[in-house]
This record gives C-alpha cells, structure tokens and sequence, in this order.
C-alpha cells in the first residue's frame, strides 16, 4: 500500500505513545448529571489520551472538524501551518480516535480540498484501507465564488470504520424506512408505489431478467430500433409503473441494453 512521507513523520508517529495520561477535574454541572455528557476543555491531544482509560474501545461514533489548514488566521486556532506541520499533528489524534473506537464503529472527518487527499492516505495508514467507508460530497454553498480561478462549492467527509467495511456494512445503523417518494395515483390495493428507470450503464449478461407481468409472454431479447421513441409503449408503460395489472398473465423478458429497456410482448403462444 503507498504510504506518504514527510517531514518529522517519525517523531508524529510516536507522539501518541509519549503524550502522558493527565486526571480530569470537574469544574461544573449543567443540566442532568445522570446524562454523562462531557465537555472537555484543553488541548485536545491530552484530551484524547485522558479519555482512553474511560472510553478505549467503547465509542461507536466518531466525527471530528480539524483545521482546513487554508491558509487563514482564526481567533482559536492557527489555521495557516506548514503542511509537515499539519500532518504531524493530525496523526497521533486519529491513533487515540482509533483506539477510542469500538468494534463496530466509525469516524467520520470533514475536510476540503487543501489537506483532503494527503488526509485520505493518512487514514488509510492509520485505519487501514480495507476499512474506507466512504468520500462524502456536500454542498457548502450555491452561489459564485469569482475570487478563485474554479470555485469550489463543496467540502468532503471522509469515513472509515474500525473494522473492515464489508463487515461494518452488516452492522450498521440504518435510516428507518419512509414513504418518501411513493405515492398511490391508482388506489393499488398493495399500497404506496414509485416508479423506477430500468436504465444501466450499459448491457451485461448478468442484467438479464424475466420480469412476471399479465398479457405479455416470454420472447427473447430484441433492441427497440424505432428512432423517434426510444423506449416502446410497453416499455413506457412499465418504466412509469402503469402496466402493472393490465398487461395478462405470462411473462416479459426484459432486459437493459445501451441505457434503455427492450421488451417483446404478444398473444399468449407466440
């Protein structure tokens, strides 16, 4: 695997272990303090090795916002380091993150385009490149941006689990299903519908598929070559959910080619 070289890389990757345990002393109570939330104030490196006696293995959620390193100056922070610098101080935070994390957690790190590829080989060493979740896109602002010579109109967050994906993928948490998007515009007894494109990238012999629907039978697969509709009225019809009960009892051999459905349809026997 390329791993990424810099400057005092070294002594960064042997910070964690030197950092000294520090003690915690409560200052105040807010709220419930049958809640055990905590605020801790400090720097967040003895921060993170004062949790560990507490929390080592325990945390299943993760999300940090580190310095952007962009080259501006904030009132609590440096945000303008040389880049060895801010390599060296991201390192030892995410080796305490990852032994904060439990086994079937994540870390999820926003980050934008000045450290976020030298951050994505980063934590590919330190979380291990089996266990990548994930670069996550979104918009952090919709209007122009005329200082730069490309404006850039997203950040990104990196995720990684602590154990390999495809296993964290069995245990994670999912969204509770909604009805967003389904609706019932012809009263079908089965309940709230959408309809879906059969579109694909391009065709594939594993994409084939018969697809049980009345009045149409089994015919094999044909490319549609009508020029001014590309898709045939019955196609229409089952790429807009409309044909589901009205097309008799036998089967449609459907299959996706070049972006787009073909189907043979005909009398029962043909």
């Amino acid at each position: 695997m390329p791993t990424l070289d810099w400057l005092n890389k070294t002594q960064a990757l042997k910070a964690a272990t030197q950092v000294p345990y520090r003690l915690l002393e409560p200052q105040s109570v807010h709220g419930d303090p049958a809640a055990d939330n905590w605020l801790i104030q400090g720097d967040n490196l003895d921060a993170l090795k004062a949790l560990l006696p507490f929390f080592a293995g325990r945390v299943k959620c993760i999300y940090i916002d580190p310095p952007y390193n962009t080259r501006s100056a904030f009132e609590h922070y440096d945000d303008n380091i040389e880049h060895s610098q801010w390599l060296s101080m991201m390192v030892p935070r995410l080796e305490l993150l990852r032994e904060l994390l439990s086994e079937d957690g994540s870390i999820w790190v926003s980050i934008d385009d000045n450290e976020g590829h030298y951050l994505k080989v980063v934590m590919d060493e330190v979380f291990g490149r089996n266990n990548f979740i994930a670069e996550i896109i979104w918009q952090k602002r919709t209007s122009r941006e005329n200082r730069a010579a490309i404006g850039s109109a997203h950040d990104t967050i990196l995720a990684y689990a602590k154990k390999p994906v495809i296993e964290w993928k069995g245990i994670r948490n999912l969204l509770p299903p909604n009805d967003q998007g389904f609706s019932n515009p012809d009263n079908d007894a089965r309940g709230p519908w959408r309809s879906i494109p059969f579109s694909a990238q391009g065709f594939r012999p594993n994409q084939m598929y018969e697809i049980c629907a009345p009045a149409c039978v089994l015919g094999h697969h044909r490319r549609h070559r009508r020029r001014r509709d590309r898709h045939p009225p019955v196609a229409r019809a089952v790429r807009n959910g409309a044909a589901r009960d009205h097309l008799g009892p036998a089967c449609v051999h459907a299959a996706q080619q070049t972006g787009h459905l073909s189907i043979r349809c005909g009398a029962p026997g043909k």
